[in-house]
């Protein structure tokens, strides 16, 4: 009689999951569900349950693929339907995540609540919000532990409290418009002295007073209280108040004709003036001694390399036979198939000190009329 071989299974099924687990009546239940799914339908986005589940099974070990036994299940759900204890599971168990999921989710919700934290308070010193970045590196600094199973705007009040003990920072006021009658006025503005609120604006109109103040979020509920209490309505403007516009406001002169400069514009305007009057003078001594251009081009040539010694530091192109910077990698390259660079690496050869542009095309051009002299016999 043939025996069948048995081969062993190198797939392994069921590990790249999320597994949600449910402990009920010391047994131990799994289920198998697509990642980032869970919590999509958790929070009622995904509707369909096959988009969910991989499969309708439900299992005591998801990864070694050890199915519930039905006794276990009458057990503990008084019930064997799987898609039902499926259902349980899936809105009861706890969902186990990857570390790196896990470390997703946990910096995604510590953003969440620095941005909370950043709408609600304010330096009280410039009365504008801290940027996000700094909020984050105070929180760092408390050594703040975001906790996943609790909401993000309650873990952010709890962050504002700490924060007040350490650092210099305020929660910013709400802004409200409180509508009560006149007779009542005066036990309402006694209640906002006592609280610390700032009005902003008070209009009357009829036999009602409406009033628009700024106040502290902590009192919002002793306010919704008082308000009922004097028969009055309230309005909420706005759940946090921050400085506006610019600290600092420009002053511009009226006059059409010239635009205003300032100290540094017109002593460069002065200097610019000045170096055209010069350039203008130079250029005529040039045109009449030529010599004197050559040396002057020399020098702008040896003023410029300093100049680009020292902006093109950072990049460190440079050439070493003519011992100067040639800006960037394609200047760089296109530098090796000049001719001053040819004839620095001849006069190197020659161990000859290296030329500069201009002294290197003077040369050459000497070279030239030497060539010439030679090819006359007198």
């Amino acid at each position: 009689m043939s025996r069948s071989l048995v081969q062993p299974v190198g797939q392994k099924r069921l590990t790249n999951v999320a597994v949600v687990r449910l402990k009920k009546r010391g047994t131990r239940f799994e289920i198998a569900c697509y990642k980032n799914k869970v919590l999509s339908w958790r929070s009622g986005v995904e509707k369909d349950l096959d988009e969910v589940l991989q499969s309708h099974t439900v299992y005591t070990n998801v990864s070694k693929g050890i199915l519930a036994k039905t006794k276990d299940l009458n057990a503990a759900f008084d019930s064997d339907d799987q898609t039902k204890i499926c259902l349980e599971i899936l809105d009861k168990g706890e969902l186990q995540v990857a570390g790196k999921e896990r470390e997703s989710q946990l910096s995604s919700q510590f953003r969440d609540i620095a941005t909370i934290v950043m709408q609600k308070t304010y330096n009280p010193e410039t009365r504008r919000p801290y940027t996000i970045s700094l909020i984050e590196s105070l929180m760092h600094e408390i050594h703040f532990a975001v906790d996943p199973h609790r909401g993000s705007k309650k873990q952010a009040l709890e962050v504002i409290h700490e924060l007040q003990k350490h650092f210099p920072i305020k929660r910013s006021p709400m802004r409200l418009r409180l509508i009560v009658p006149e007779q009542e006025f005066s036990s309402l503005s006694e209640k906002l002295t006592a609280w610390n609120a700032t009005i902003v604006s008070k209009d009357q109109t009829g036999s009602q007073i409406s009033i628009i103040c700024e106040l502290d979020p902590g009192f919002y509920r002793d306010c919704e209280g008082l308000m009922m209490k004097l028969h009055g309505r309230y309005e909420v403007l706005a759940l946090s108040v921050h400085a506006e516009g610019d600290t600092v406001i420009d002053q511009y002169d009226d006059h059409e004709d010239e635009p205003s400069r300032s100290l540094n514009e017109s002593s460069d305007f002065d200097l610019s003036k000045k170096k055209e009057s010069t350039d203008s003078d130079l250029l005529k001594k040039e045109l009449a001694d030529p010599m004197l251009k050559l040396s002057n081009e020399m020098q702008k040539q040896s003023i410029s390399t300093g100049k680009g010694t020292v902006a093109s530091e950072g990049k460190q192109n440079k050439c070493n036979t003519c011992n100067a910077f040639v800006g960037d990698s394609k200047q760089y390259r296109d530098h090796f198939k000049s001719e001053w660079h040819k004839h620095n690496l001849k006069r190197k050869t020659r161990q000859l000190p290296s030329l500069t542009e201009v002294e290197c095309a003077a040369d050459m051009e000497m070279d030239d009329h030497k060539a010439d002299l030679k090819d006359y016999s007198f």
